[in-house]
C-alpha cells in the first residue's frame, strides 16, 4: 500500500488520467448512439461544461477563494470535470443498463482524474500519498550528536574533506518532536539529513527549519530535492533540515502565535523543535548558521520568528508569504483572537515588529511568483520593512510561478544560492 501512495503525481500520471478520461467519455458518449441521445449527450455537455466555467469564475474572481490566479489547466480539469460528469448524469434516463452502469463507474473515475489533474498543476503533493493528506515518510535514524565535536574555524568548506564512502544522496524520514514546552498538537516532523551526515565522525552542520502551507503536509520532499542538488555540488554539504509542522491535524490557520483557540505553536516551534534539534541533530550552535524558513502560510510564521526572536535566527527565507498573521480573513481573526483589539493585532505584524529597530546581522531572502498578485504585494511590502531594518534582503519574482509548486522549488533554490556562503558550506 505505501509503494502506491509513494508514486509520483507527475507527467505520465496526468497523461493517463487524461486518457481514462477520454475513454469514459466515449463510452458513454459514443458507444450504439440515437440521434435524440447524441443531442441530449451534446446538450449535456455543452450545460455542464458553462456551469463549470461559472463555478471556476465565482470561486477565482468573486469568492477569491485561493488568493492566486487559477492556470488555464486548472480552468481546463475543472471544465471537463463538469462536462464529464453532466454527461454521466444524463446517461441514467432513458438508457439502457450497460450505459447506467457505465456511467455510474464514470462519476467516481471522472472526479478522482481531474482532482489529481488540478493537483499535479498545483505541483504542491507530488504523490498520492501527499495529495490525500498521508505520510509515506517513516522514522529516520539518527545518531546522538557528539556535544565535543570541534566547530571549524573558517567556513566549512575549506576544511571538509567528504569521505570516498559517502552517499550521493542524503536521507528522510520523520521524526516525532514532543511538545514538551508547548503542548502543542504537532503531526511527525519531516527530516533531512545530507550526504555528509551521514558518514563516521560528520561535521557540525548548519540547521534549517521549514515550513509549509496551510493545509499542507510537513513534508520533506521538497527541501530534500533541493538540497541534495546543492550537496552534489559542494562535496555533500548541506543543512540539516527539519520540516516542522505549525498548523497541526486540523491544519487551521493558527497565525503562528500563543492562542488559547489554536495552542502555542509560537513556543512549539522556537522552543520544542529547537530544543529537540540541540540535543538530536549534529548541528552549529550559532545564529549565523540557524536558518528558519516557510512557504505561503510557513512564510509569514518565519518572518514573524525571524523578528520575534533575533538571537535565535540569524537568517530567514520567506517563500510567497502572507504579509501578517491571519491576512487572509483580518477582521474574523481581529475578533476571533484579538476580541476585536486592533492595536494587538497590530503588534504582532512584522512590518510593525521591525519598525524602530535594526537587525544588522540577518540575512534575508523574499521570493514570490511573478504573476502572484497578492503575494507580490506583501513580499514587496516586508522585504522593504526588512532592508530599512538593516537587513540583508534579497528580494526574487520566480517568472510565472503563481502561487503553486514552481513558486516553492524556484524560492527554495533562491535561498539557498543566497546563504551557502552564508552557511560556510561554499565560497
Amino acid at each position: 500500500m505505501n509503494d502506491i501512495l509513494k508514486i509520483e503525481i507527475s507527467g505520465p500520471v496526468v497523461i493517463t488520467a487524461a486518457a481514462i478520461i477520454g475513454v469514459g467519455f466515449f463510452l458513454v458518449l459514443f458507444l450504439r448512439p440515437s440521434a435524440r441521445w447524441a443531442l441530449t449527450g451534446i446538450t449535456a455537455i455543452v450545460v455542464a461544461a458553462l456551469l463549470g466555467w461559472l463555478t471556476v469564475w465565482i470561486v477565482e474572481d468573486v469568492m477569491d477563494v485561493f488568493h492566486v490566479g487559477l492556470t488555464p489547466r486548472v480552468w481546463f480539469w475543472a471544465i471537463t470535470c463538469f462536462a464529464a460528469v453532466g454527461l454521466a448524469l444524463v446517461s441514467f434516463r432513458h438508457s439502457p443498463r450497460w450505459r447506467k452502469v457505465v456511467a455510474a463507474v464514470s462519476i467516481p473515475v471522472f472526479i478522482v482524474v481531474a482532482g489529481l489533474g488540478i493537483n499535479a498543476e498545483f505541483g504542491l503533493n507530488k504523490t498520492l500519498g501527499s495529495a490525500f493528506g498521508i505520510s509515506t515518510e517513516g522514522a529516520i535514524q539518527l545518531s546522538k550528536p557528539d556535544p565535543e565535536a570541534s566547530i571549524p574555524a573558517g567556513p566549512l568548506w575549506q576544511s571538509w574533506k567528504p569521505p570516498a564512502n559517502m552517499p550521493a544522496k542524503g536521507e528522510v524520514g520523520t521524526q516525532v518532536i514532543p511538545a514538551t514546552a508547548s503542548g502543542f498538537n504537532a503531526r511527525p516532523a519531516g527530516i533531512y539529513l545530507p550526504p555528509a551526515a551521514l558518514v563516521d565522525n560528520p561535521p557540525r552542520l548548519p540547521l534549517f527549519v521549514l515550513m509549509m502551507g496551510q493545509p499542507g503536509l510537513p513534508d520533506p520532499q521538497y527541501v530534500s530535492a533541493a538540497l541534495d542538488e546543492f550537496a552534489a555540488k559542494n562535496n555533500g554539504l548541506a543543512p540539516i533540515a527539519i520540516v516542522a509542522d505549525q498548523i497541526g491535524p486540523d491544519e487551521n490557520d493558527n497565525l503562528c502565535l500563543d492562542t488559547p483557540k489554536y495552542g502555542n505553536v509560537e513556543k512549539y516551534i522556537n522552543q520544542d523543535v529547537v530544543d529537540w534539534a540541540k540535543a538530536n541533530l549534529n548541528i552549529l550552535p550559532d545564529r549565523e548558521h540557524w536558518t528558519i524558513a516557510g512557504y505561503s502560510n510557513g512564510g509569514q510564521c518565519a518572518i514573524s520568528f525571524a523578528v520575534k526572536h533575533p538571537t535565535m535566527w540569524g537568517n530567514v527565507v520567506d517563500i510567497s508569504g502572507e504579509e501578517f498573521p491571519g491576512a487572509e480573513d483580518p477582521a474574523g481573526n481581529l475578533a476571533a483572537i484579538f476580541g476585536g483589539n486592533q492595536a494587538a493585532y497590530d503588534a504582532q505584524k512584522p512590518i510593525n515588529i521591525m519598525k524602530g529597530k535594526q537587525f544588522p546581522d540577518t540575512t534575508a531572502v523574499f521570493t514570490v511568483g511573478s504573476d502572484d498578485v497578492t503575494y507580490v504585494a506583501a513580499a514587496k511590502a516586508v522585504s522593504a520593512a526588512a532592508r530599512s531594518a538593516g537587513m540583508s534582503v534579497t528580494y526574487y519574482e520566480v517568472p510565472n510561478g503563481g502561487h503553486v509548486g514552481i513558486a516553492l522549488n524556484a524560492g527554495l533554490t533562491k535561498g539557498f544560492e543566497v546563504l551557502y556562503p552564508r552557511l560556510g558550506l561554499s565560497r
